[in-house]
């Protein structure tokens, strides 16, 4: 699927929730080609100025419900607290057309089924924050009702901020969560903690914190650009009984190193993820 089919989507493309990381999907929807006039938003807490803007680009902002044109994709991007009441109001606007489109933290293909009509298309997403900058990496699972043509469309539509992947075990979203959907707090926590050690070994503050952050960015981007494993690139850049191999020799030690204590957080995350979702 294409640019140009989104171009041409036989019904609008109804967001609920244009927050952070639906603002970016949605920008990233009409950058690739989505007719501004294809958009709705509804969202009644849109900042003024935003909602001033995207109206100004042609965009439809809180129409009344009964004026929406039966959508092609129902793009679900709230707060999972407040889904049993968006959904309430949302769940209407579908029809047999309609691909739902969820992003919704742990809200899971039964708890969405439960809200729609029988046989509706849901897909499950998780995209991370990496997102709100074309980074991100979104991965899905679909409901039985998912065709082909759907699934086509939703990587389209999250392919417009950053890679995307399928899995077929929807318990395997937990994992995700953990792993990516929660993994850039933990780059951003190596970056925080290499300024400290910095400063702990004698770097003045500021400049400890804009190496180290400067450091992770680009062995982030490094990593997106090379063809080559991420073990490789380690490898690369460690020369025997160099200063990176004494490093790597606290950090990959088999009882107390970076692999067991992430092994525990990511555990955690996952554990944490399937008492969320209930």
């Amino acid at each position: 699927m294409s640019s140009h089919d989104l171009e041409s989507l036989d019904g609008p493309l109804v967001l609920v929730g244009a927050g952070k990381m639906g603002g970016a999907l949605l920008e990233g929807f009409l950058k690739l080609g989505l007719p501004p006039r294809l958009a709705v938003v509804i969202d009644p807490n849109l900042p003024p100025e935003a909602a001033a803007a995207l109206a100004g680009a042609g965009v439809t902002i809180n129409p009344e419900p009964e004026s929406i044109a039966a959508p092609r994709v129902l793009l679900l991007a709230v707060k999972p607290q407040v889904a049993a009441e968006v959904l309430a109001d949302a769940a209407p606007l579908a029809t047999s057309g309609t691909l739902v489109l969820s992003i919704m933290a742990g809200r899971t293909l039964a708890f969405l089924e439960s809200a729609f009509a029988p046989g509706t298309a849901i897909v499950r997403a998780m995209p991370n924050t990496p997102a709100m900058v074309g980074k991100g990496v979104s991965v899905c699972v679909p409901n039985g009702a998912v065709a082909p043509g759907g699934r086509a469309l939703a990587s389209t539509l999250l392919g417009t901020v950053g890679a995307v992947e399928w899995v077929e075990d929807e318990a395997l979203m937990d994992v995700v969560t953990a792993v990516s959907g929660s993994g850039p707090a933990y780059a951003f926590l190596l970056a925080e903690e290499m300024a400290k050690a910095g400063v702990a070994a004698g770097l003045p503050a500021e400049l400890s914190a804009r190496i180290a952050r400067a450091t992770v960015a680009g062995a982030g981007a490094l990593m997106d650009a090379s063809d080559l494993d991420v073990a490789t690139l380690r490898k690369n850049v460690t020369s025997p009984g160099g200063t990176t191999a004494a490093a790597l020799g606290v950090l990959m030690d088999e009882a107390a190193g970076f692999g067991p204590l992430l092994a525990r957080a990511i555990a955690a995350a996952t554990a944490r993820s399937k008492e969320l979702a209930g």
